[in-house]
């Protein structure tokens, strides 16, 4: 599944209907006083939206994907009904109390959330319909107000063929994990509406639960904890600041700016399977054989002589997390040498013995890692990989035109994105709107795919003079 912007998807003509969640009174207040506390990463966000309003806007992630046939509106709304009662944290807000500041939680019983839908008639001109989707996802997803999420659906002038789903929802609310398990479920909850079938969807655990136990265990930390260790190393190197993108971005505007974007598929599905066979054979995993092609591309065309980066990792830390839908998400730092390399095995090796320590200190948040140094830096080059090849219906992405869409960005960093997915490798990244980063990045994305293509064909990579020195 490709992972871009709304303005990169095909929008198409068609009647557009928004549906948007409420939660009546229906003669008794539904909200009541939720004692659960927020996750470290969804506090941060959202005592930052309430400080600096800016930021409270367009910072969503969501998805689009179609449904065959005709769209049936009434079992669409019950399954959306639904699927906001299975997922908690989507029946919940918090908000800063005032004067105090403290974050209080209230909550939605399930079943008294239901979804009014608005339709806004046949347009000719699918730029009418993307620019109105983006205005009412850029509008209805700050996380300071509920709800912080919307769907909305575009049926094309033949109506029987399929219609388009479209959902956004705050970046408080969902990651990149969760948005791609939108399709499926949202399908299965719409068919069992429409036809009487059985949805066959596995019980999922709640978000606001997930919270409460990240607070109780990390309550039990201590300051001297190896993540503390780990991210004050990285800190010391880069005198106070966490690691940048290694080539040279040139002069950045001083004025928030969106970013640019692009993916690409670098490897098909038997590609992405012989490069996994490659490290398999010495002994490491496909996130630590691309990491070290990055290390590679960063001494290549800047005389880098370390890869650092920070990356993202997963909290499902228990089958329940599995499907649910929420922000299980902690990042950990990336630095490991790159010069006196013998070989592509010795780069793929060192880029493990990071990734396998990265994945304990990931699940220490890292607002609680700043508060014990004493600081808060900001993440300014960012590498995520995910294996989406196991998501539910993941085969059926390409028949569905699905796609993990997200806002747009007004910062000045370089975020890297590398899915595997069942039908390749696709790589994705942001980057400032300059011709100098523009340039760079691209520059960087076809090197870094074109050793991969060489590590596939050869099974290894050539290693430059700047490394083996």
């Amino acid at each position: 599944m490709e992972f871009t912007e709304l303005v990169d998807y095909p929008v198409t003509p068609g009647t557009l209907t928004e549906w948007i969640p409420t939660a009546p009174c229906d003669g008794a207040n539904p909200w009541f006083v939720d004692a659960r506390p927020s996750s470290f990463v969804q506090e941060s966000r959202l005592r930052e939206a309430h400080t600096d309003p800016w930021s409270g806007r367009e910072s969503w992630l969501g998805t689009a994907f179609e449904i065959t046939g005709p769209l049936d509106a009434e079992s669409f709304g019950r399954a959306l009904n639904t699927w906001i009662d299975r997922h908690e944290g989507l029946r919940s807000h918090a908000g800063l109390t005032p004067g105090a500041g403290d974050l209080r939680r209230r909550t939605v019983a399930p079943g008294r959330v239901r979804v009014d839908s608005q339709k806004h008639g046949y347009r000719t001109s699918a730029a009418e319909n993307c620019a109105h989707l983006q205005s009412l996802f850029d509008g209805c997803t700050a996380p300071t107000s509920w709800p912080a999420f919307a769907f909305a659906t575009v049926e094309p002038p033949d109506r029987d063929r399929a219609f388009t789903v479209y959902f956004a929802a705050d970046h408080a609310l969902v990651d990149g994990y969760s948005v791609v398990l939108v399709a499926q479920e949202i399908d299965a909850l719409y068919r069992a509406e429409r036809d009487g079938v059985d949805p066959a969807l596995f019980p999922v655990g709640s978000y606001l639960d997930f919270s409460a136990h990240e607070r109780t265990r990390v309550g039990e930390l201590s300051t001297d904890h190896p993540a503390v260790a780990l991210w004050r190393g990285v800190l010391d190197r880069g005198h106070g600041q966490l690691p940048e993108f290694p080539l040279d971005l040139g002069e950045l505007p001083d004025h928030p700016s969106a970013q640019r974007g692009l993916s690409a598929w670098v490897l098909d599905r038997d590609d992405a399977d012989a490069f996994a066979v490659m490290c398999r054979k010495i002994g490491h995993g496909f996130f630590a054989g691309a990491l070290a092609c990055m290390a590679i591309v960063g001494s290549e065309l800047a005389g880098a002589d370390r890869f650092d980066a920070v990356t993202p990792m997963h909290t499902r830390d228990a089958p329940g997390w599995a499907g649910s839908i929420g922000w299980f998400v902690g990042i950990s730092p990336i630095s490991f040498g790159v010069r006196g390399a013998g070989s592509f095995a010795d780069l793929v090796r060192r880029a493990s013995v990071q990734v396998t320590a990265a994945k304990p200190a990931s699940q220490v948040p890292f607002e609680w890692v700043c508060d014990a140094l004493g600081t808060s830096p900001l993440p300014r080059f960012v590498v995520s990989y995910m294996d989406l090849r196991f998501i539910p219906a993941a085969t059926e992405w390409p028949d569905r035109n699905a796609r993990a869409l997200r806002s747009k960005q007004y910062s000045s960093d370089v975020h890297i994105w590398v899915n595997r997915t069942p039908q390749g490798v696709n790589i994705a990244a942001r980057f400032p709107a300059t011709e100098s980063a523009t340039a760079a990045v691209h520059r960087y994305v076809t090197r870094l795919r074109s050793l991969m293509e060489e590590a596939v064909g050869t099974g290894t990579c050539g290693l430059p003079a700047s490394v083996t020195r």
